[in-house]
């Protein structure tokens, strides 16, 4: 592919590129670097995903988008320090970070620590990806922010003096943010949410940040520390040899479809909903049993459960006893990657508790009873941690019998909700194009939708950041008929490449991957329409949207694996 003529001044391909290389070059400077240098350079790219970035209106999809994806700590945030180990950050700040607070951002999965006396959050880095992802994410925020700063100069003095409900007021009428927006930032500042604006009024944003390291030997030994844990699992439960079936997808998923723990409890669960007075349960409820091309009760179901179990400690301990009789063992991440873990043994499954739409009968039932296959299922890391990961299980498990990624992504000819299936990937991180012979198509997903589309025969493209976009760098790969966008399935063919090759990946290659020695699937559903709508997931969540895709792809990806162990019949797909 070539890079054709930008038509946006400043935008395309090149302003992407003149971005990465303008923070990437500044951050290999020992010392702390003040974000604003990089803002000329951001709003120059004229990000999709910013498209209001370079005029006086806030941004609020933008301010939303980024404030998801960083801890609330926000409100007094001066400092921004990022690194690979809890080394690097002893040795350069002269403290231990461990034993700081531990925060969370509740729209992506990093170790974050905090120190509120200094304005200090330190972020330990999986791949390069993070910082793709985090720089621009944090440029966002500050421009937002300091565009609020200027809108509110005349709360500054009163915003001390003004009640909490008149300064909310005042600070709406005067921001002009949507109605809906202004109820979600209400919602990722709770309580707090007259303190940010108060701070918003009185002082601007000026964040420094550093990077300490950076290197692959770092994060290959950040990768090795995420292991430990899980291998020590695999030999104290004697599963060591045994087959494995790698799937990268979500925590919940595969272990709702294999444990039957929400089934066990499905009559209360479904009488709780009915009482518990949450609209979005009993719309849902209700739309269900007026018509069941409203989406699956299996799908309300664990929708449901995720809310039931919260509610009662004691009942999550059960569920968690249950789930580990039951052969599903979960690993919390206790290194850098911040990638949860769960260890499926097929043979140690109830049969009868499964999800029905499995299909197992008896003779597949007493099948499963033998096999010896593990499912290694993980929460989908971001970017080239995929990369890491894939490449370290696969060093470390000779018995890799199929890899299955199950992930959201935008799409550029969809709608929210659909299932997407590629069997092209062009990866930015490499410049490699991708050839597969995916094991997934419309015929293995479509039955288990009842609400969304599915479309096979789809080509991806890997981006770097979700932020590392604009309209005619979208436009550039859709007349290629790329029209899926999404962050991890290059940087997983290329471990999956080095599994049957005696080199390192390519770079810059058209590569066939469509004869491989290992089961390979890959499967999307489309969280966000950046081409046609200038809304993402920092506005709104998928909730219950996204549960028929996600359990389409699941039930593939389970039945795949379940047919390739020999548990179900070859005519079962």
């Amino acid at each position: 592919m070539t890079t054709p003529p930008s038509p946006w001044p400043g935008g395309g391909r090149e302003a992407v590129e003149l971005y990465t290389r303008t923070y990437r070059t500044v951050l290999r400077s020992s010392g702390e670097l003040r974000l604003r240098v990089l803002e000329s350079a951001h709003l120059g790219m004229r990000s999709s995903l910013h498209a209001l970035a370079d005029t006086p209106t806030v941004d609020s999809g933008a301010l939303l988008y980024a404030l998801r994806r960083l801890p609330p700590v926000v409100l007094d945030l001066r400092r921004v320090v990022m690194g690979q180990s809890l080394e690097q950050f002893r040795h350069a700040l002269g403290v231990a970070v461990d034993g700081w607070p531990v925060v969370a951002a509740p729209g992506r999965r990093r170790r974050w620590w905090w120190d509120g006396a200094s304005g200090t959050l330190a972020v330990a880095l999986a791949s390069t990806t993070d910082v793709d992802d985090l720089v621009p994410t944090l440029v966002a925020l500050q421009v937002e922010w300091n565009k609020g700063h200027r809108l509110l100069a005349g709360l500054r003095r009163d915003a001390e003096a003004l009640a909490a409900s008149e300064l909310v007021a005042a600070a709406h009428a005067t921001l002009g943010i949507a109605h809906d927006d202004w109820a979600r930032l209400h919602d990722v500042f709770g309580p707090h949410f007259p303190d940010w604006l108060r701070a918003l009024a009185t002082r601007p944003q000026d964040v420094r940040i550093q990077l300490l390291g950076g290197t692959q030997v770092g994060y290959a030994r950040e990768t090795r520390a995420w292991w430990a844990p899980i291998g020590a699992t695999m030999r104290d439960e004697r599963l060591e040899g045994r087959p494995i079936y790698f799937v990268s997808s979500n925590a919940h998923a595969l272990v709702n479809l294999l444990s039957g723990v929400a089934h066990d409890r499905a009559d209360e669960i479904w009488s709780w909903a009915k009482g518990s007075g949450d609209a979005d349960l009993l719309a849902i409820q209700a739309d269900l049993v007026r018509d069941r091309a409203a989406g699956s009760r299996e799908n309300f179901l664990y929708y449901a459960a995720r809310r039931w179990f919260t509610r009662d400690p004691r009942e999550r301990a059960a569920r968690d006893r249950t789930e580990r009789e039951r052969g599903i063992l979960h690993l919390t991440p206790h290194a850098g990657i911040n990638v949860a873990a769960q260890v499926i043994v097929l043979d140690r499954l109830v049969p009868d508790r499964l999800d029905p739409r499995l299909g197992l009968d008896a003779q597949a039932a007493a099948r499963l009873r033998t096999c010896p296959a593990v499912i290694l299922n993980i929460q989908y890391p971001l970017g080239e941690a995929a990369y890491h990961i894939l490449r370290q299980v696969l060093e470390v498990s000779p018995r890799v019998e199929g890899v299955y990624v199950l992930g959201k992504a935008a799409t550029l000819n969809a709608d929210v909700g659909d299932v997407m299936i590629a069997d092209v990937v062009h990866d930015e991180h490499s410049g490699n194009t991708y050839w597969i012979d995916n094991c997934f198509n419309f015929a293995r997903v479509a039955p288990f939708t009842t609400t969304g589309s599915v479309l096979d025969r789809q080509r991806a493209v890997t981006v770097l950041s979700t932020f590392l976009q604009n309209r005619a760098y979208l436009e550039f790969y859709y007349r290629d008929a790329y029209t899926v966008v999404e962050m991890e399935a290059g940087p997983y063919l290329g471990a999956f490449y080095e599994a049957g090759e005696a080199q390192r990946y390519p770079t810059g290659q058209q590569v066939d991957l469509t004869r491989p020695a290992i089961d390979l699937g890959l499967i999307h559903y489309a969280s966000d329409t950046p081409y046609t709508q200038a809304r993402t997931l920092g506005a709104r969540g998928l909730s219950y949207r996204g549960m028929d895709a996600t359990y389409a792809g699941s039930l593939a990806i389970a039945r795949r694996i379940l047919h390739r162990c020999g548990v179900l019949p070859d005519d079962a797909d």
